[in-house]
């Protein structure tokens, strides 16, 4: 009896083993919290002990183009990819209603914003990508750094700006600054050597990714909004999983991934100001000694005035079809704000 127990032991553990589902996911930013504190965990330890065989990489370790990440993950290159939504919007403008600046001001905002913009974001990925949305979470508000002395908003008019996705562009614009495209990893570079005069990022990235040691002045204003991180499955691959392993995965990613994710950012811009200025306690290491420059209320007026009269409409324009509406009846009820 023990010996046939045994085998009926080892049998079950060879046909749960054999039934495990490999997926190959492509993270963010492989030098960033969001992916070494929660994506790296999540994918490598608690997936696989969920049944799920990982083999996990990002996408800036397989060099590949921030542009092509999503439609390559809907042609089956991979399983599971994440990125900044923005990086998609060349080829789904309508995303940009994701991660629209200047209206969540706390980290509990933003997430009602995520929230109310899921459904869309969710029709968006299937019909454009042919992938499921299974995650959205947050990088820190996107602020500006500048190699240059600015006391306020006004002083970004005629410097030349590194924006972190188009709807910050054209807020730069309308706010007289020139809206400048480089890649994340080519901002140092370009901040030093004069190409850029300011750039836009996380708070957060900006200090991990040591933009402090190239650029002199940090203005928290949230212009390019939180630049949300969506990870999404190939749709054929999605199919292919058991209703079971679909309400796990579910279930895991938002109590592993998401919700950790977002009760991390609610602290994060003032920790991260801390570690850029040295204002205050860093938690993340050694503090910096950039300039903080103070946000006045008339600079965050004008910039919400830009953002509803020029760049919204200008969005909705570009969206087409019925975007606006479902926007407004969303993300608009949620922030008290409507698209004309």
């Amino acid at each position: 009896m023990k010996h046939l127990t045994a085998i009926l032991a080892a049998t079950t553990a060879l046909a749960g083993a054999a039934h495990a589902q490999d997926l190959s996911v492509v993270g963010s930013w492989s030098g960033l919290p969001l992916h070494g504190q929660y994506e790296a965990p999540f994918w490598s330890e608690t997936m696989p002990a969920a049944g799920f065989n990982v083999e996990l990489t990002t996408h800036n370790q397989m060099g590949l183009g921030l542009s092509e990440i999503y439609p390559l993950l809907g042609q089956g290159v991979y399983d599971v990819a994440m990125t900044v939504a923005d990086y998609a919007v060349g080829d789904a403008p309508e995303l940009e209603g994701l991660d629209v600046p200047l209206l969540a001001l706390t980290a509990d905002e933003a997430r009602a914003m995520v929230d109310a913009a899921r459904p869309m974001v969710s029709d968006i990925f299937r019909d454009r990508f042919n992938a499921e949305v299974l995650a959205i979470a947050p990088y820190p508000p996107q602020v500006v750094f500048c190699n240059a002395e600015i006391s306020g908003l006004d002083d970004l008019e005629g410097l030349q700006v590194r924006a972190s996705g188009r709807m910050t562009a054209l807020l730069l614009e309308a706010l007289g600054a020139e809206g400048v495209n480089v890649s994340f990893s080519e901002v140092p570079g370009a901040l030093q050597n004069g190409v850029v005069d300011c750039a836009v990022t996380g708070a957060g990235s900006g200090y991990s990714a040591g933009w402090w040691e190239v650029s002199t002045h940090l203005l928290p204003i949230p212009l390019g909004g939180w630049d949300s991180v969506v990870t999404a499955m190939n749709l054929d691959t999605w199919n292919g999983l058991s209703e079971e392993q679909q309400a796990t995965l579910r279930s895991e990613i938002v109590s592993g991934f998401e919700d950790p994710a977002w009760a991390s950012a609610q602290d994060a811009l003032v920790n991260d100001i801390a570690c850029l200025t040295g204002n205050g306690e860093c938690p993340a290491g050694e503090a910096r000694d950039m300039i903080l420059v103070e946000v006045s209320e008339a600079d965050f007026t004008r910039a919400r005035d830009v953002l509803t009269g020029t760049v919204l409409p200008d969005w909705a324009e570009r969206a087409g079809g019925d975007w606006a509406e479902r926007w407004n009846a969303s993300v608009g009820q949620v922030v008290g704000v409507t698209i004309e």
